[in-house]
C-alpha cells in the first residue's frame, strides 16, 4: 500500500503570523499519511521550527539546479536543505508559464534536489486548450518523460498531476478524467522504471482540491493524495484534507 500524501503549496502567500496555522495541524498527528507544507522561501526555516517534531515535512516551492553561483534571487536545493526542508516542488505550471521553465530545466532541478537530499514533487499538467484539443495524455506524458531523471524512486520523487485549467478556478475534472490520467501516469512509470519502483511512486492530484471533494478524489484509482493550493493556507481547511488522506 502506498502511503497517502497531503501536500500544501502556499505559493506567494504568508507572513510570519501565518505560522500560527501550524499549531492546529500539529494536533492531527497523522500516522497513516505524509503531510508536506511548502511555504515561501522566507518562511521555510521558521516553519521548520514551528513544526518541531510533529512529523510535518517542510518543503520549498522551487530551487536552482546549481549549488552556488551568480544567480541573484535564486535559492539552491542545498540552501533549502540547510534551512531544514525535506522536499521541494518542481515544474509547477505557474513556474513553467511565468518563468518559461522547460522540461530540461525541471529535470536538472530534480537532480539538484536529490543531490541535496530533498524529495522532489515533479508537476505535470495540461492547459484548457490542450485538453480541448485531446492532447492531455501526450502533453503530460512528454512532461513526465522530460522532467523526471533516470534514478527516480519512490523515496526521492513524487509526481503531481495538476490540470492547469483547474488550478484555483473552482473547476475540477470528473473523477473518471482524474482516474484516466493517473492510470496513464502509473503505466508510464512502470514502463520506464519497472514494476516495483513504478508501482511504489506516489501520484498526487492537484487542482481545486477542497475539504468537500478531497475524500472522493483520493479514492480514485492511482491517486495517492493531493497537492493543495489555497485550501492549505488555513488549518481548518487543510486539516480536513489531511484527514481525508488518512
Amino acid at each position: 500500500m502506498r502511503r497517502k500524501v497531503a501536500a500544501g503549496n502556499w505559493k506567494m502567500n504568508g507572513l510570519k503570523e501565518a505560522l500560527a496555522e501550524i499549531e492546529a495541524l500539529k494536533a492531527i498527528n497523522c500516522k497513516s499519511c505524509d503531510v508536506i507544507l511548502c511555504p515561501p522561501a522566507t518562511l521555510v526555516s521558521a516553519m521548520v521550527t514551528a513544526a518541531g517534531d510533529s512529523g510535518i515535512i517542510v518543503g520549498g516551492q522551487d530551487c536552482h539546479w546549481n549549488e552556488t553561483g551568480a544567480h541573484t534571487g535564486d535559492v539552491s536545493a542545498e540552501m533549502l536543505s540547510d534551512a531544514g526542508a525535506g522536499a521541494v516542488i518542481l515544474g509547477h505550471s505557474e513556474r513553467r508559464a511565468d518563468h518559461g521553465e522547460t522540461d530540461a530545466e525541471v529535470n536538472s532541478k530534480t537532480q539538484a534536489a536529490w543531490r541535496a537530499g530533498l524529495q522532489s514533487i515533479v508537476c505535470v499538467g495540461e492547459t484548457e486548450m490542450q485538453r480541448d484539443d485531446g492532447e492531455t495524455l501526450v502533453i503530460i506524458g512528454g512532461q513526465l518523460d522530460g522532467s523526471t531523471p533516470e534514478g527516480a524512486t519512490a523515496e526521492n520523487t513524487i509526481v503531481a498531476y495538476e490540470p492547469v485549467w483547474a488550478i484555483g478556478t473552482g473547476r475540477t475534472p470528473t473523477l473518471d478524467e482524474v482516474g484516466e490520467v493517473h492510470d496513464y501516469l502509473r503505466g508510464k512509470l512502470v514502463a520506464r522504471f519497472g514494476e516495483e519502483i513504478g508501482n511504489e511512486m506516489r501520484l498526487l492530484y492537484g487542482g481545486s482540491v477542497k475539504p468537500e471533494n478531497a475524500a472522493e478524489i483520493f479514492a480514485v484509482s492511482n491517486v495517492d493524495g493531493g497537492l493543495v493550493g489555497g485550501a492549505s493556507l488555513k488549518a481548518v481547511d487543510f486539516a480536513s484534507i489531511v484527514k481525508a488522506a488518512s
